[in-house]
């Protein structure tokens, strides 16, 4: 029997442990995990949370040696604990489910007939996804879904496309081919990297990780040095723990939704272990503490190796950061509209930062983070002619529009923790009791 072979016995015999608990802790549901240990595992545990858009406020990940312990607190967008059985039945089960914990794969892709998919990353520049979609349409491809990342002067975008007439996938491979073509020609910048593009029938089952995986690729991580560092980056500080053979990464960033999948999913694409791990967040912002080791086994060993780390958890942080306006676009879907839509952005000056398109039973629902072309707050003045150009109910803005983008950031308030977790380490914090 071979390595792989004793590895999946042993996980058949030693099947997940889950544990839910909503009398443990008083403002959140405590969900334990336990397993046989493999490369990859709390990505695929985080990421059931993250499917589900649970919010996770505080975590605890150990992790040495051949079995695992991860707890979790939880709570919904609400925030409010999770009561309802058949939520938690289906987090039990996800969690659970060999689907869920089968062999970790840096690319999940899975057969469709139902559109294709189109994955591009390259430079990003105002109009970029309206000359996207204009090209589409021209090519009588009909957008589905599709979602947009931007990161320092880098874009990517994944886009579930169907054919006009037959809204089916496309599968004529010299029509594909000639969508390969023409969109490659969109993408290509002014710097001296090449854009990346394809085209396939099968269709990513987890985006967002992809999104991150593409960027990543793209060495969307390397910023010009002429870019100022601000206070609301986030701070990664890494140290060595040499009489532990582990390296100390400690994360201090504003909180948000889904971040830790982003950083867990960033150290897993590096392919480094969290052998040790503490998640708590406080009112605006979260701290991190991560006991790592390449999965050769080894400590980060060089300066180098340390700075590559530290921008690329920055990165990751920063991705899904969304800069500017948040409108919202709620009509009954057709053909073409996406291109109309981000037509009239651009004609208007202003600039697509981040973007989630779907549509649902006929009717189509996307939101877009917008700019101008500076990357400051739109123009109240323009975004109200856009919405009386499209439509004051179709198109709405969310969140305050006059406020400035400074008074934003001190109306937010934040949360620092200070000297709170200074010299402490996971080791001071224990682990919440298991309730069988």
């Amino acid at each position: 029997m071979d390595d792989d072979e004793y590895a999946k016995l042993i996980r058949r015999m030693n099947p997940p442990r889950v544990v839910i608990d909503n009398d443990a802790c008083e403002h959140a549901t405590v969900i334990q995990v336990d397993s046989v240990n493999r490369q990859g595992i709390q990505l695929e545990v985080v990421q059931v949370f993250t499917n589900i858009d649970l919010v996770i406020t505080k975590a605890y990940i150990s992790s040495d040696g051949e079995w695992f312990m991860d707890v979790f607190y939880v709570i919904d967008k609400g925030g409010n604990k999770i009561r309802d059985e058949e939520t938690l039945d289906c987090i039990r089960k996800d969690l659970e489910t060999n689907a869920c914990l089968s062999s970790i794969r840096s690319v999940e892709v899975m057969p469709t007939r139902e559109y294709t998919t189109i994955e591009l990353t390259g430079t990003d520049r105002p109009g970029l996804l309206s000359e996207v979609s204009a090209v589409l349409t021209d090519l009588d491809c009909n957008v589905v879904n599709a979602e947009i990342w931007t990161h320092n002067a880098r874009a990517a975008a994944i886009i579930h496309v169907t054919d006009k007439s037959t809204n089916q996938a496309i599968e004529d491979p010299s029509r594909l081919y000639i969508i390969e073509e023409l969109l490659c020609n969109v993408l290509k910048g002014s710097d001296c990297r090449m854009p990346r593009m394809s085209v396939s029938s099968t269709g990513v089952r987890h985006t967002e990780r992809r999104l991150h995986q593409m960027l990543y690729d793209d060495r969307d991580f390397e910023r010009p040095e002429m870019v100022e560092y601000t206070s609301s980056r986030p701070h990664v500080s890494i140290i060595d723990c040499s009489d532990r053979d582990y390296t100390v990464v400690t994360i201090r960033s504003k909180d948000r939704p889904k971040l830790l999948f982003d950083t867990v999913c960033t150290l897993t694409t590096m392919e480094y272990v969290v052998f040790h791990g503490t998640v708590i967040t406080g009112r605006m912002e979260a701290y991190q503490e991560y006991y790592i080791r390449h999965v050769d086994g080894l400590p980060i060993s060089s300066k180098a190796e340390q700075q590559r780390v530290r921008e690329c958890l920055e990165a990751a942080i920063e991705r899904r950061d969304s800069e500017g306006l948040e409108l919202e676009l709620c009509t009954d879907d057709r053909f073409g509209l996406l291109s109309d839509i981000t037509r009239i952005f651009r004609e208007n000056g202003l600039c697509i930062r981040k973007a989630e398109i779907s549509t649902t039973c006929g009717k189509a629902k996307d939101t877009f983070f917008v700019t101008d072309v500076s990357c400051n707050l739109a123009d109240p003045k323009i975004v109200d002619l856009i919405q009386k150009q499209i439509g004051q109910t179709i198109l709405q803005v969310k969140g305050n529009l006059n406020m400035s983008p400074n008074l934003r950031q001190e109306a937010s308030g934040s949360f620092l923790f200070g000297n709170f977790f200074k010299g402490r380490s996971f080791q001071s914090f224990k682990l919440v009791k298991s309730y069988s």
